[in-house]
């Protein structure tokens, strides 16, 4: 009896550190994923001057190859987060990677703005692929008492790509020209696929399910297993992320998304060519976004630490409300080098540190079965703020306006997600709502 005691605890404790090095394994390589994410979904951003100086066109017409990349992203994610709940998060998140890596190799090839914004469509439907799966898997194998805290370190990644985007593309294109940018971002990720076929773990809780639809006596071969998988629930079925209660929290979460991601890429696609436009140079510029992502690491891990103490829904009403007065404190700034980049940092600490913060919630908001595609459908309905942000950015330009006047219109966003925000924490207040049960999930 006491060794068979001693047996058991032994495997326990084994188990133990296989899971732990699971995690660890999940956290640093979906990091390593969302970097060269980061990298690459904002690698246009820094090279548009470069091109558009290149190409003698006008600075607005990147409108549109912003929003092509971003319209990417938006169809990625609804499409293949979804998948994911069916098929397995590893195998989605290393085919997406290849993806995003072989198109941005072939970016270079682009002479003219309708081929750019092709293959920036093409990335981005790969980059869209990738996020909602590093994320459902990093929470899958975090402990839930620092699931939302290691979901934003694994995040943090995305931030970090554009940082060392900012670094090195400046030297990068005053050396070898604006396509070593794309050529550095497109070898990185393919190579990252290799160590991920090699090394990611597949999300334990679908291995799990999957299991069990084995022992049910489902043919390994058949298909329908991995439909048991989702507990009978079809992960494609967005009316799943509307059912149990789960509908209009579910509203309020692809509105506060929308409004975020729309802030966040008119910043990032756009802050250089406004800093460009207002007298600033070049360099000067691009550092701006890099200083931009570095303070959302920083805003993004103060978030996290925050929710996983049980004040989510309180921190990210305020992160909001600061992020627009950030934003506005760019544009009246504007005379002032030091007043702007201070503001800046501001602005990434509470608009990217609040996007990490809803990735996060979000991945307590739904249930294993469904959780990819809720993330992958609040990411997608999010990058259509995305994609709108730049392309109004652009077409506004066009028609002669300032970019003070830009900045003050991108702070709107900010003030009506804080408002979403506080309407989610009403209806975890009130025990008689109809998605009460969820949002109370998420308020915890």
């Amino acid at each position: 009896m006491h060794t068979g005691s001693n047996a058991s605890a032994g495997a326990a404790v084994d188990a133990g550190r296989q899971d732990r090095a699971n995690c660890v394994r999940a956290v640093l390589l979906c990091a390593a994923v969302a970097l060269l994410d980061g990298f690459d979904t904002q690698a246009i951003a820094f090279v548009a001057p470069a091109i558009a100086q290149d190409w003698r066109i006008d600075a607005s017409l990147f409108g549109a190859v912003f929003g092509a990349g971003l319209l990417g992203l938006m169809l990625g994610s609804i499409t293949l987060g979804p998948l994911a709940d069916r098929f397995g998060r590893r195998a989605v998140i290393i085919w997406s990677t290849v993806a995003f890596g072989a198109f941005a190799l072939l970016t270079p090839l682009a002479a003219d703005v309708m081929t750019l914004a092709v293959l920036r469509f093409l990335t981005g439907l790969g980059l869209g692929g990738a996020v909602p799966n590093i994320i459902a898997l990093t929470s899958e194998y975090a402990p839930p008492r620092v699931r939302a805290t290691l979901v934003t370190i694994m995040y943090c990644g995305f931030p970090m790509g554009a940082v060392v985007g900012g670094l090195i593309s400046a030297p990068l294109m005053s050396t070898y020209g604006w396509e070593s940018v794309f050529v550095v971002g497109g070898l990185l990720p393919i190579l990252l696929a290799f160590l991920l076929f090699w090394a990611l773990p597949e999300s334990a809780s679908f291995l799990s399910r999957r299991k069990s639809a084995y022992e049910a006596g489902m043919p390994r071969s058949s298909p329908s297993d991995l439909q048991a998988a989702t507990s009978g629930k079809s992960g494609l079925a967005v009316r799943e992320l509307m059912s149990d209660g789960r509908g209009f929290g579910t509203l309020l979460l692809w509105f506060i998304f929308f409004a975020n991601l729309l802030t966040l890429y008119f910043l990032v696609n756009w802050l250089p060519s406004l800093l460009v436009r207002t007298g600033f140079s070049m360099s000067q510029a691009i550092h701006s976004l890099a200083l931009l992502n570095g303070a959302g690491i920083v805003g993004g891990l103060a978030i996290g630490r925050l929710i996983d103490r049980g004040t989510p829904l309180m921190a990210l009403g305020l992160s909001y409300l600061l992020a627009a007065v950030s934003i506005v404190g760019i544009s009246v700034s504007a005379e002032n080098a030091s007043w702007v980049m201070t503001a800046i940092t501001f602005a990434g600490m509470f608009v990217i540190g609040a996007q990490f913060g809803m990735n996060a919630l979000a991945t307590t908001f739904y249930p294993t079965a469904v959780r990819a595609t809720g993330l992958g459908w609040a990411l997608g309905v999010g990058r259509l703020g995305s994609f709108v942000g730049p392309l109004l950015g652009g077409m506004l330009w066009g028609l002669g306006w300032k970019a003070q006047e830009l900045l003050f219109l991108a702070a709107i966003p900010s003030l009506l997600a804080a408002l979403a925000v506080h309407m989610l924490s009403v209806i975890a207040r009130d025990p008689g709502g109809k998605a009460a049960g969820n949002a109370t999930s998420v308020a915890e």
